[in-house]
């Protein structure tokens, strides 16, 4: 007899495992490996696939999570903030990130810590910490001079799969 014949799953399997090889592979980033969804402008500096990501954050002396962040691919300073709803960006950071904060309609009300305000809804292509990206981030700009830095506040973090704080560190998977 056979020996597939004897054993039937054994091809099956051998098939599973090449294919979860090929997923590991390819959420490891293969180099020039593009996912589908990407588009046409993006091609040109393309991204490997990430199945699963996590990023570390130490707090500071004072008790703040203050990191760098990749805002539509350009690097900002921010505050990792849960009690923010969104992501608010100063009205200069904004600028820095390539919004165009002069077309932009301040109509949203919002109160800060400086007291209220008005603010712009804006949509951000992107927004990263370590390997830990998001895409399509809604924002808010705050008008010139309302606000020093930006705020990375829950449109982001709810957006995420976990996040939490364990041993003074914040804990970002994606």
């Amino acid at each position: 007899m056979h020996p597939a014949l004897l054993f039937p799953n054994r091809r099956l399997r051998l098939f599973s495992s090449i294919i979860l090889a090929l997923l590991l592979t390819a959420g490891a980033g293969l180099p020039g490996f593009v996912p589908l969804s990407q588009s046409a402008t993006d091609q040109a500096n393309p991204e490997p696939l990430r199945l699963f990501s996590i990023t570390e954050l130490e707090a500071g002396s004072n008790g703040h999570y203050v990191t760098n962040a990749r805002i539509n691919h350009r690097s900002v300073s921010v505050l990792v903030d849960t009690g923010a709803s969104a992501v608010a960006l100063s009205y200069e950071d904004a600028e820095n990130v390539g919004l165009k904060t002069r077309s932009l309609d301040f109509n949203v009300k919002v109160s800060t810590a400086n007291g209220e305000g008005s603010a712009a809804r804006v949509m951000l292509k992107n927004v990263e910490i370590g390997g830990v990206r998001v895409r399509d981030v809604e924002g808010l700009v705050l008008q010139k001079g309302a606000m020093r830095g930006t705020l990375l506040g829950m449109s982001f973090l709810g957006r995420l799969k976990s996040f939490s704080v364990e041993g003074g560190k914040l804990i970002l998977k994606n």
